[in-house]
Order: structure tokens, then C-alpha cells, then sequence
């Protein structure tokens, strides 16, 4: 097995921890970003302070591996979290910061690497995406904003750097039993407290947190396992799509009408405009 250097981005919980492990259980050189470095404790994992709105942060972070190492071989973007909240009330400030997280901030990191992956005319990205890339959930928007257009630079990014002996991979998850629903309830309650939008947006926080606690829902070890074909695979997949509901709810959202899928949307929470 050829020893890789190896960029992971929220890697303090989750879906970047479990992955962050992985691959350093399989001998590979690992620094894991997290602007909460202090709860990195994987064993061989390397922390690194970093953070994806600070273009200051992400370029030190680089600097440091390349003085270390002398090379970058993967990047792994999986920093990010989810806003939930209708259009109308959540602040833009809060959407601009949704967007400067989960996709601006994955960009730039994809920026400062991309030379050194040249220079060496081989390297890995892969970008956690989502099955929220694909279809619309109920106050969801900004969020689902943020995925889709991960899709797209994903989509773009891989037809340029192909040539150069780079690829790009993407991770679409479906719904995964962490912490992410728990905060996006938290967050999709805060932006509608006390507004028209309130008791709906209630109904569907609670959904979200009986969901998010549900055994059946994937571990996220199941998709740090796709990260890591994605990141040593010899030849890797333009996209890993797997996840409780990740298959079905794709195939439900192309096949209905967009008012049906709407009605669907509504209805699975209970709730009643």
C-alpha cells in the first residue's frame, strides 16, 4: 500500500472523525482540521486548527503539511453543517455564513492544494456532498442551496483536473444518525420562533430529532468507509451514494411531480399550511 498525506477537513466529530481514524489505522499520514483541534484524540491522526471561513487559517494549514510532509496526495472536504429555516426568516447573514462554509470555504482549500497536486501530476479530492444536492426538503433552503451547488463545482472541478492526473470524487450520504439533524432542529426552531412559520417548523424539528435518534438511520462509519475507497482506490467512483433513504428518496423525487413531491414533503412531518 503506497502511504498517502492526507487533508480532512471536520474532522472533530462524525462522519470526518470516523474517516480521519480509517484511514490512519491503514497507515496512511493523516491531519485532521477542526477549529476544535482538543477533540482529536484518533490515535495516528495529526490535529490541525483550522478554519474554513478563514482564508488566513486554511492557507497555514497547508503551508504547515507541505513544510512537513513535502506533499499533499488527498483532500478531503467534509466540513460543514446545515441551517434550517424558511426563506423568509433566516438572516442573511446566517445564509451567507451557510454558503461560506459549505461551499466557499471547500473551494478555497480546493484552491490552495490544487498546485501542489499538479506539480506532482496526481491527487485525490473528494467532497462531501449530500443526497441534499439532489432533491428539496421542507425548510431546508439554504442548506440544500449550499449542496447542490457542492454538486456542481464538484461536477466542474472534475472535468478540469482530470487531465492533470487528478481526481475528484464526491459523497452523497443520506440520512446518517449524528448530531447533524439534532442542530439542524435546534437551528430550523430559533430562525421561526415566533413568526407565521412556527408551529410548522415545530412539527418538523420534532421529526427531525426522533428521526436523528433512530437506530435504523446509517452510522457514520458506513460513509467514512466510502471516503476511504474514494481516497485509495485505484480507481475511484465519481460518486458514492449510500445512506438510509439516499437511493429511494432520489428515485421518489424524480419520478413525482414537483407538487406532489411538495405535498409528500409537508405531509411527512404532519404538517398542515
Amino acid at each position: 500500500m503506497d502511504k498517502k498525506v492526507i487533508l480532512i477537513t471536520g474532522a472533530s466529530s462524525g462522519i470526518g472523525f470516523q474517516a480521519a481514524r480509517m484511514l490512519a489505522d491503514r497507515g496512511h499520514i493523516v491531519y485532521g482540521a477542526a477549529r476544535r483541534v482538543e477533540k482529536i484524540n484518533a490515535d495516528g491522526v495529526r490535529p490541525l486548527r483550522m478554519d474554513v471561513t478563514d482564508d488566513a487559517s486554511m492557507e497555514a494549514g497547508v503551508r504547515q503539511i507541505l513544510s512537513e510532509e513535502g506533499r499533499i496526495d488527498v483532500l478531503v472536504n467534509n466540513a460543514g453543517y446545515g441551517y434550517f429555516g424558511p426563506i423568509e426568516t433566516v438572516s442573511m447573514e446566517e445564509a451567507r455564513r451557510q454558503l461560506e462554509v459549505n461551499v466557499f470555504g471547500l473551494a478555497r482549500l480546493t484552491q490552495l492544494v490544487l498546485p501542489h497536486m499538479r506539480s506532482q501530476q496526481s491527487g485525490r479530492i473528494v467532497n462531501v456532498s449530500s443526497v441534499a444536492g439532489k432533491s428539496v426538503l421542507y425548510f431546508g433552503g439554504w442548506y440544500h442551496v449550499s449542496k447542490y451547488a457542492v454538486e456542481a463545482f464538484s461536477d466542474a472541478l472534475r472535468m478540469e483536473v482530470k487531465p492533470l492526473g487528478i481526481n475528484v470524487s464526491i459523497i452523497e450520504p443520506g440520512a446518517i444518525r449524528t448530531q447533524w439533524g439534532i442542530i439542524a432542529a435546534d437551528n430550523l426552531e430559533a430562525s421561526t420562533k415566533g413568526t407565521a412559520y412556527e408551529g410548522p417548523a415545530g412539527n418538523e424539528a420534532s421529526l427531525m430529532r426522533k428521526s436523528y435518534s433512530a437506530s435504523y438511520f446509517t452510522q457514520p462509519e458506513k460513509i467514512a468507509a466510502a471516503i476511504v475507497k474514494a481516497a485509495c482506490s485505484r480507481r475511484p467512483r465519481t460518486r458514492y451514494r449510500l445512506g438510509f433513504g439516499s437511493r429511494t428518496l432520489l428515485f421518489f423525487h424524480h419520478l413525482l411531480p414537483d407538487r406532489w413531491w411538495d405535498a409528500t414533503m409537508r405531509m411527512a412531518g404532519q404538517i398542515h399550511l
